[in-house]
């Protein structure tokens, strides 16, 4: 079965040519029609926060005129900062979540937007605001999502999680060309979204403009984003992201990368740019920049696709590693470029990459280095759209509805206060709004659910600003009756369902939670998970933080001390075996590491919690789609496939619980044989760290295809020389399982603080030591059969 492709939401209501914003165009669509968002009836509250917080905030209500002369820059940063939220000096916060609203027209800055801890900056996406530099302007960057007040950034950039921005142009031409500007400032960690923003620079020759800054942090996913101008579009750093349907127009380099462990480009276009990516930071002696996976992508009239560094000689060794897979060129005379001169030489006409790679392959043998074609997967049908290329949806934002579409919670009878029990009221509300065809609109807040919410067929649930669904009480207590939290459709259920924008969590001991359990099987369009976070405590409200389950590792933990009401869910997320064709982008299933409603950074508020399983799926058909999602800090496992097939990855990122082996994984949980467990029976004393969880477990599993894999193990016991770069990468004995009847491809594989990369049936085929990268320890090319 072919899916059509659905397209991202309108990036430019405007004039469009060869994919360039004509700004005479968009200005005339500044009165352009509204969006439910400005006139729905803003309800939301913050429940652990001060009282009468105001989540939505407009900037005109702050005297924002968006009228292109006067100057917004106080009105914005007063609509940012109102109600003393997370900002300067402030470690994080949960209880300061907003929506700094901006409806159509073109606000004119003249210093840096401070963007706070816990918002969403969105404009209308059916007359795209236009935030505008003047030509006075001062700062650096016109959005800045996480300041050097001092020396350093005000936040830790892995830290900074609960962001967004979305459906803004950002214009920066009236500022003089030789003026260093960028438009979004954006070192963030995962749970944040930049999606449909267009970034208006000098094209001029010299010019030092750039569009998005990243120079560190833990991400992330970025989507349907469009360039113009520029010395550098996107200039990147970070350990890991995925970014999707990107446009680059007439920069002189599109994506310049200061360092990256791994990075997912999927659906990038470059016109008529200079150099496309530059990947050579530090040469061929000091390497900075790990891998970069790119696929259904199109680069045209541009000199050099690629510039990389990487040689036999070049250090670290597996630096600049490349996986390239269906790429189109047109009039490109050098696809991969080296200090030694044409790597993969490109064509003067119309061309396409099938696959090609740098670095070092197992299949499964190896390593052997290799500078060649590599043979593309053989692509599941079922995954696919109408062109070939792997299906994708952007979030919906339901922008042609009106406001009568959607049915709000707390109008609803729910109360969202974080002590009523909502469920009654949220169940009675979904039932009637997937009958009627009408949107949930989940209003911010905490809803306190003490049984199962079942989620029928044509339900769509949309939240305003991370509002909260939180399990709470004994129905959700007894690990040897685990129950879910969100039912999505009863077993042989069909139909789609649609979720986005809101977490799931739980309070105090629940060691019977599965915080989702998908059973619907999708039949005509897929069903869609967008911004969907499950987040277990380390929250105010959530009664497992400092207070209650500081980390202990002076103390041996055992089966019988271990901290009852610190054991905060049984599984993540369960995709059932009749479940089929889910769509899952930016979706971060986290076990809180760290509190993060604590005052001031000190021990950075470490925290020992215990959750069972992290993301099991185990559909029999598959047609499943992972972009940009990762699950972290659960005992037996992160990722577990079984008796599945058809499934897409782009760019997984695990960790594992920081505490483990004190206890080992065998603890506080029993295995349990009906849902697969591992039972770490291979452990037999003679090898390290054994019994931690695995970040990938694949079992009698077909056509998984990962396109960027991030497997990180940092911690024995809250100690990090473990994972220590160069050193024995001990953390844990292995990180990834193949197990029976098996097939996986994997591109760009980093592995950290795993004394073994790969695993199958018990057999270690990779070692770190063969395969030292930047950072982690990569392989480019891995198939094992």
């Amino acid at each position: 079965m072919h899916l059509s492709a659905v397209l991202p939401v309108t990036l430019l209501m405007g004039s469009v040519a060869h994919g360039r914003v004509i700004p005479e165009a968009r200005a005339a669509a500044a009165d352009g029609p509204s969006f439910w968002m400005e006139s729905i009836e803003h309800q939301g509250v913050s429940p652990f926060g001060d009282s009468g917080y105001t989540v939505f905030r407009n900037v005109k209500d702050f005297g924002a005129a968006g009228d292109g002369s006067t100057d917004d820059t106080d009105a914005i940063n007063n609509a940012m900062s109102s109600g003393d939220r997370c900002g300067k000096d402030c470690f994080s916060s949960t209880t300061t979540p907003a929506i700094v609203y901006f409806p159509a027209g073109t606000y004119m800055i003249s210093a840096s937007i401070f963007d706070f801890y816990n918002t969403k900056m969105i404009g209308n996406p059916n007359a795209m605001p236009v935030i505008k530099a003047s030509s006075n302007f001062e700062g650096g960057y016109m959005i800045d999502g996480d300041p050097y007040f001092g020396e350093g950034l005000n936040w830790a950039a892995t830290t900074v999680f609960w962001r967004e921005i979305k459906n803004i142009v950002f214009d920066s031409t009236d500022v003089s060309p030789d003026t260093e500007i960028s438009g979004v400032h954006w070192p963030t960690a995962q749970a944040t979204n930049l999606q449909n923003l267009v970034f208006e620079m000098s094209a001029e020759e010299g010019t030092k403009h750039q569009g998005l800054f990243c120079e560190s942090g833990s991400a992330g996913f970025v989507s349907d984003l469009v360039f113009n101008g520029g010395k550098i579009a996107a200039a990147l750093g970070n350990q890991q992201f995925t970014m999707r349907n990107l446009t680059f127009n007439n920069a002189q380099t599109a994506i310049s990368h200061f360092w990256d462990w791994g990075w997912t480009y999927q659906g990038i276009t470059i016109n008529d740019c200079k150099l496309g990516i530059d990947i050579s930071t530090g040469g061929v002696v000091n390497g900075s920049v790990g891998s970069i996976t790119l696929f259904d992508s199109t680069i045209s009239n541009t000199p050099i696709a690629i510039n990389s560094a990487q040689s036999e000689t070049s250090l670290p060794h597996t630096a600049g590693s490349i996986i390239l897979e269906n790429v189109d060129i047109m009039n490109v005379p050098v696809v991969v470029n080296s200090t030694s001169g044409t790597v993969l030489a490109g064509s003067s006409g119309a061309d396409t990459i099938a696959g090609w790679g740098q670095g070092n392959k197992y299949t499964p043998d190896g390593p052997t280095r290799f500078q060649d074609a590599i043979k593309p997967v053989t692509r599941p049908e079922g995954l696919l759209d109408d062109k070939g290329r792997y299906y994708s949806r952007s979030k919906p934002q339901y922008e042609s509805m009106d406001v009568s579409s959607f049915a709000s919670a707390r109008a609803g009878g729910a109360k969202g206060d974080g002590t009523t029990d909502d469920t009654a009221a949220l169940q009675k509300l979904i039932d009637s709004s997937a009958s009627a065809g009408k949107i949930v609109y989940l209003d911010a807040g905490v809803y306190k659910v003490t049984k199962t919410l079942t989620i029928p067929a044509d339900t769509k649930i949309v939240g305003e600003a991370y509002p909260v669904i939180m399990s709470s009480g004994e129905f959700f207590a007894d690990q040897s009756a685990p129950k879910p939290v969100i039912q999505v459709g009863k077993e042989g259920s069909e139909g789609q369902v649609e979720l986005s924008d809101f977490l799931i969590s739980t309070q105090g001991a629940q060691a019977g939670a599965i915080l989702v359990e998908w059973n619907m099987a999708s039949t005509d369009e897929p069903s869609g998970m967008w911004e969907v976070h499950v987040r277990l405590g380390g929250f105010e409200g959530s009664m497992q933080t400092t207070a209650e389950c500081a980390k202990t590792p002076e103390m041996e933990t055992t089966a019988d001390n271990v901290k009852q009401d610190c054991i905060a869910a049984y599984m993540l997320m369960h995709v059932t075996a009749g479940a089929s064709n889910l769509y899952m982008e930016n979706c971060w299933l986290w076990v809180s590491d760290h509190d993060m409603d604590v005052q001031t950074e000190a021990d950075g508020g470490q925290i020992t919690l215990y959750s069972g399983r992290g993301l099991n799926i185990e559909s029999t058909k598959g047609n499943i789609w992972l972009s940009g999602t990762s699950v972290e800090h659960n005992v037996l496992y992160e990722y577990q496939f079984i008796s599945t097939k058809n499934i897409y990855m782009g760019q997984i990122q695990t960790e594992s619980a920081y505490y483990q082996p004190n206890p080992s994984a065998m603890i506080p949980f029993t295995v349990n044989k009906d849902l697969h467990d591992p039972d770490f029976s291979n452990c037999d004393g003679s090898k390290g760290n054994c019994e931690v969880g695995w970040g990938l477990r694949v079992v009698d599993s077909t056509d998984l295809h990962v396109y960027g894999a991030g497997l990180y193990s940092f911690f024995d016991n809250y100690d990090a020389v473990c994972s220590k770069y160069g050193g024995e990468q001990n953390c844990q004995e292995a990180i990834f399982s193949i197990e029976g009847e098996s097939s996986i491809t994997v591109y760009n594989l980093n592995v950290l603080g795993s004394t073994s990369m790969i695993d199958q049936d018990g057999k270690s085929l990779a070692s770190h030591k063969d395969n030292q990268g930047v950072f982690t320890n990569n392989i480019a090319y891995f198939v094992n059969k």
